[in-house]
């Protein structure tokens, strides 16, 4: 097993700090091609097995959560990861309502009913 610190190069804390649990993801499809075409260098860093298995899973959209529990990794060592990969311009991240906005607008019944239903579970 390779140690979280090892895979963040002894970094504790990511360099973003808007990187969320619902945080949603997807690769740069151009850029990151280009990236791996190169090899093992990208930048100024190397990509490592866990930055190449995060570029392929977020190829569709993928929340930091959803990529954390891919991994196998705590997410605060995901979202180090994560963070390098964005400001490589490999991989962008949105807000989840900027996605939903996109997608034609926030549906507020349905995000009512979910509330209510989690209200339902919890009592």
């Amino acid at each position: 097993m390779v140690r979280p610190y090892t895979i963040t190069r002894g970094r504790t804390a990511p360099e973003r700090d808007d990187l969320t649990l619902i945080t949603v993801l997807t690769t740069a499809e151009a850029e990151a091609d280009a990236a791996l075409a190169r090899g093992s260098r990208a930048g100024a860093r190397g990509l490592q097995p866990e930055h190449r298995l995060i570029l392929d899973r977020c190829r569709r959209p993928a929340a930091v959560a959803e990529v954390a529990a891919g991994l196998d990794l705590p997410v605060s060592v995901t979202k180090i990861l994560l963070g390098d990969l964005v400001a490589q311009g490999l991989l962008k991240a949105r807000a989840p309502l900027s996605v939903a906005r996109a997608a034609g607008g926030v549906d507020l019944g349905l995000l009512t009913a979910v509330r209510e239903g989690l209200r339902r579970l919890s009592t």
